[in-house]
């Protein structure tokens, strides 16, 4: 039997709003893992949306390891819990695509009240339910029938935290995450803004382009307009909460360990981090944040 092909057929339209104006944004090769491969970006002319075309299939996705990768360091994370505490606590909370679950753990401290359930396609969400950072864990996709059926209407909270961007269909897990929403519950989504000046200073050098492993960069405007289709209110739309400060230190790594010069990326990187923690203050507040998060009810 002949290998599976990793890639999917090229698109002509755009994956978000149909429309055929299409520009190449991103030729970049897998920079992280150095797997082989060019892998393409496109961007939709009227929508902004930006996809990889031709996008990997699942046995691709699985080969360039788009599961298991880790979240933000534990400040970053109690910052984004913190940001739901102007909200009454929840009773339950659900984290989508919670790998080992440092986010719940995270969150535990300051809502000690609450229960956190995590689901994930990876085996690691059952080791976080043993190491007690879970209430329950939830095997497989937001998506499968299986595990909807038993999440449905259960959460106060659903977490999305740098999710959908390795997501093959989107719009799917977002009506997923609402259907495991009680009315009036609310959803936390954060993802990388396609729209941050660091893409366009940084170029294939940008940590959140991350090919092939992100699929989707999807602009603000058009998640906001798709949580209002599905019957939500936007609460909050934030770029200083979710700014991570790593895009100058990661993209020095990048960039080093190809060069000649990867014996000095060890102190160039370190140099670059402290940079990136100085900068943040000043950048988060700027369109050179990196990131955006969205907090919606359900109405």
């Amino acid at each position: 039997m002949p290998p599976r092909p990793v890639h999917e057929p090229r698109r002509d339209d755009c994956p978000w709003c149909g429309s055929k104006r299409l520009r190449t944004r991103l030729r970049a090769p897998d920079l992280r893992h150095r797997r082989p491969g060019t892998f393409v970006v496109d961007e939709c002319l009227d929508c902004a949306h930006a996809f990889q075309n031709p996008r990997l299939t699942a046995e691709g996705l699985a080969l360039y390891g788009a599961e298991g990768e880790e979240r933000s360091d534990r400040g970053h994370l109690r910052a984004t819990a913190r940001s739901m505490l102007p909200f009454p606590e929840p009773e339950s909370w659900l984290d989508v695509g919670t790998g080992d679950a440092s986010f719940p753990a995270a969150a535990k401290e300051l809502f000690a009240y609450t229960a956190f359930d995590g689901v994930d396609p990876t085996p690691r969400v059952e080791w976080a339910r043993a190491a007690g950072r879970l209430d329950e864990a939830h095997l497989g996709r937001l998506t499968a029938p299986e595990v909807l059926s038993r999440l449905r209407g259960r959460y106060d909270v659903v977490s999305m935290l740098h999710h959908l961007e390795h997501i093959r269909d989107p719009r799917r897990e977002l009506a997923a995450a609402l259907t495991a929403l009680r009315p009036g519950g609310h959803l936390l989504v954060q993802l990388p803004d396609p729209a941050s000046a660091s893409a366009a200073v940084l170029g294939k050098w940008w940590t959140s382009y991350d090919q092939p492993r992100h699929l989707h960069l999807i602009p603000p405007a058009n998640l906001r307009a798709e949580l209002e289709a599905q019957g939500c209110e936007i609460v909050v739309t934030d770029r200083r909460t979710p700014h991570t400060p790593h895009d100058l230190a990661t993209a020095a790594s990048l960039y080093l360990n190809r060069t000649r010069l990867h014996r000095t990326a060890r102190p160039l990187t370190a140099l670059a981090a402290v940079l990136d923690h100085l900068l943040a203050p000043a950048l988060r507040r700027t369109r050179f944040s990196n990131a955006y998060q969205v907090i919606a009810r359900r109405n």
